[in-house]
């Protein structure tokens, strides 16, 4: 009898290391060893890398938790809240990020806190066409926004970049970024068509340097106005002509 054990014992240990062997096998010839597309009616996955033949990255898709950071000129760059955002990456051949899909959304004390982009970056650089909408403490904006971007890859800076992001906020930070500012780095605002926090539909055509010279604006009392201004805010000529009043620089 316990010989017989054993010889029952010995069968079924090659039995499971054999079904082991076999599942394995069709595991990995369902991933790798077929060209023809599998179908899944429901799939749950927290992070989706898309590459190219040659492992490059064509897109991410991920949660909040697995939504990577940038890196800009082979450096890790974290961005802004990024244990808030999920969505989508886009990468260019080179496997570069060239834009993407974000999102966040939640109540702090109560009040909605929340925001989507929709970005296209200028090659090698930030972000010159997104598509908006943000709300925080009662107040709402949503837009399209097209910007200038420098002429110069953003790798070129990011060391100067980084170093002002990491001061604490102050004055000095606040002098720094406008001294980055003054030296175009960031670019500036040429276009935007949305809504002001004040609930004004509004388009500003700006110069080269992000000064406002054209808005056309309805604010939520119904009136409208187009005015032209010089670089400074200053309205110099407006239709209709009542009620000219200077419009603020966007930031």
């Amino acid at each position: 009898m316990e010989k017989k054990i054993q010889q029952d014992v010995r069968f079924l240990k090659a039995y499971a290391g054999l079904s082991t062997l076999l599942l394995g096998g069709l595991l990995v010839s369902s991933f790798t060893g077929s060209e023809t597309p599998t179908t899944f009616g429901e799939i749950n996955v927290e992070r989706i890398n898309v590459v190219e033949k040659d492992g490059k990255l064509g897109m991410i898709i991920a949660n909040h938790e697995r939504f990577p950071d940038a890196v800009v000129g082979g450096k890790q760059v974290k961005r802004s809240n990024n244990s808030n955002l999920g969505g989508m990456l886009f990468f260019n051949d080179e496997g570069v990020e060239c834009g993407g899909l974000s999102f966040a959304g939640k109540k702090v004390n109560g009040k909605p806190q929340a925001g989507m982009n929709l970005s296209f970056d200028q090659y090698d650089q930030d972000e010159t066409i997104s598509l908006s909408y943000g709300e925080q403490g009662g107040q709402r904006i949503a837009g399209l926004l097209i910007k200038d971007r420098p002429d110069a890859p953003i790798s070129e800076n990011i060391d100067e970049l980084l170093a002002v992001r990491a001061l604490p906020d102050g004055a000095e930070k606040t002098a720094a970024l406008n001294k980055l500012r003054a030296k175009g780095l960031f670019g500036a605002d040429r276009i935007f068509v949305g809504k002001e926090p004040d609930k004004t539909a509004a388009v500003y055509v700006c110069d080269v340097k992000g000064n406002p010279r054209i808005s056309l604006t309805v604010e939520a009392s119904g009136q409208a106005k187009l005015n032209f201004l010089d670089a400074t805010g200053k309205v110099t000529d407006s239709y209709p002509k009542t009620s000219a009043r200077p419009t603020p620089a966007r930031k």
